[in-house]
């Protein structure tokens, strides 16, 4: 049998002196108590927020907001309703106006044939023999001015009126004993209104007065020089 040799180096014992230790912990310091780097984080976890107060959760201010945002629309109704009230009042009227004045056109052109045909009943006139025919013309003249006023054509026949600048128009001015001076002497051709709207102004001659007016006043001029 062979001899076991002798052992010059001792095997090491476990937990024998000089052996290196395992690693201590980290929070050995502590005590041991928790788990690794839970100091850490409960000193770095933020504070808890305090819970804010939400606005709905306050009935007085929803009722405040509702109300508010409740007069704001019924401010933009009124508006807007007020805006559409117009709005229909306008095309009413331009409606109105354009019914009433869509024969502006026609009428103008139609008129210097009325006047020829007045100026040719004033002529026969001055022709007895011709007196059924010219009754005849003048009813169909008549009846021309019929249509028209049912259109609304109004003729202008300023005789013996003031001169008025807007609704006359002026070709001369002559002296007559019988007419006051300013006023309408003689009306040389009728105006027509439409629905209101002088569409042509009368043309007139104005009297200057009595014709002795004239010479006195120059005989004065004269004096006075």
């Amino acid at each position: 049998m062979k001899q076991n040799q002798p052992l010059t180096d001792e095997e090491p014992k476990p937990g024998a002196a000089g052996d290196n230790p395992e690693p201590a912990s980290e929070n050995a310091g502590t005590g041991g108590e928790g788990a690794p780097g839970e100091g850490l984080r409960k000193e770095s976890a933020p504070e808890a927020s305090a819970p804010q107060q939400n606005p709905e959760d306050d009935p007085a201010a929803a009722l405040e907001a509702a109300l508010q945002e409740s007069r704001q629309n019924l401010e933009k109704y009124l508006r807007l309703s007020a805006d559409f009230e117009n709005y229909r009042r306008r095309m009413a009227r331009e409606k109105e106006e354009l019914r009433q004045f869509a024969v502006t056109s026609f009428v103008e052109e139609f008129l210097p044939v009325l006047d020829n045909l007045a100026i040719g009943l004033q002529t026969a006139e001055n022709h007895p023999e011709a007196a059924n025919v010219t009754a005849g013309f003048r009813m169909v003249a008549e009846q021309i001015r019929a249509i028209l006023s049912r259109q609304g054509v109004e003729e202008v026949d300023p005789a013996g009126e003031d001169f008025d600048p807007h609704r006359h128009e002026s070709v001369s001015s002559q002296p007559d004993d019988t007419v006051a001076e300013g006023h309408v002497s003689h009306v040389v051709r009728r105006g027509y209104l439409l629905n209101g709207r002088l569409i042509r102004p009368a043309t007139v001659v104005v009297s200057s007065g009595p014709a002795g007016n004239a010479p006195e006043s120059s005989a004065s001029e004269d004096e006075q020089a």
